[in-house]
């Protein structure tokens, strides 16, 4: 891809996923989020592509939401009715992320505020340099402090209780508290993000692509069903699907 806000690179069956803006922290713009959009809707029928690492390159820090200097005076702009479909194509973008079937494992370096912090929550797994930090910046400007799939996500991942505190004041969760609350999957030097990302993602390559498909699936699915039966019911008709897939191979 040439001419975009973020690079991308397949090796072995993962795909390299690099925001791009970096004088911007790696802000999304409109041509950012339709980007990023058309991205996930390329992957989501991408046989090739495994498994996903998404990090912030050479930016000062991962993400810091939206652009404030170029994207949010264009919306303002904008009619009502403009601005309410401005929001709901960035918000979607983080259904999409759970929508496509490779796994994505976010490398986080510095902060990720805003959009940044949803990118991370929208992910599978999280890898963290040292110095990452988030924040649920919507309510440090003026805006619902609940933005951006934040309400659906932060909870789930962290518990409520610690989830109100986050998005309530807009504080910032360092390195050492998203791991100790299990936001993070693991914290690492800065340098090392990548090498732990592909190592994890080398094993899940390394599997049954249709039952990583399936997991992830089953994943997002249990965390909004009514209870356990309906949890139990989708494991088993996966597991009953992959042993037929196996035996006819």
């Amino acid at each position: 891809m040439t001419d975009l806000p973020f690079k991308f690179r397949t090796d072995g069956g993962i795909g390299y996923l690099t925001l791009d803006r970096p004088a911007t922290y790696n802000a999304f713009d409109h041509a950012m989020v339709e980007a990023f959009e058309t991205f996930l809707r390329d992957r989501r029928y991408d046989e090739e592509t495994r498994v996903i690492i998404l990090d912030g390159g050479d930016a000062k820090g991962f993400c810091a939401g939206l652009d404030t200097k170029k994207y949010a005076p264009e919306i303002f702009k904008m009619t009502p009715v403009q601005a309410y479909n401005a929001q709901v194509r960035m918000s979607r973008l983080f259904l999409g992320m759970r929508q496509i079937p490779q796994p994505i494992i976010t490398c986080v370096h510095g902060a990720a505020a805003g959009i940044g912090f949803s990118l991370a929550m929208a992910s599978d797994l999280r890898i963290l340099a040292k110095d990452a930090r988030f924040s649920a910046a919507y309510i440090n400007i003026g805006l619902g402090g609940a933005d951006m799939a934040s309400s659906y996500f932060l909870p789930r991942l962290i518990g409520a209780g610690r989830a109100y505190e986050y998005l309530l004041t807009g504080n910032w969760m360092d390195a050492e508290t998203a791991l100790d609350l299990g936001f993070a999957s693991r914290v690492v030097e800065r340098g090392d993000m990548l090498a732990t990302a592909g190592e994890l993602a080398k094993t899940m390559v390394e599997k049954n692509p249709m039952g990583i498909r399936m997991t992830k699936e089953a994943i997002n699915i249990s965390l909004d069903c009514p209870g356990l039966e309906a949890a139990l019911n989708m494991e088993d008709r996966n597991q009953i699907m992959m042993s037929y897939t196996y035996r006819m191979t």
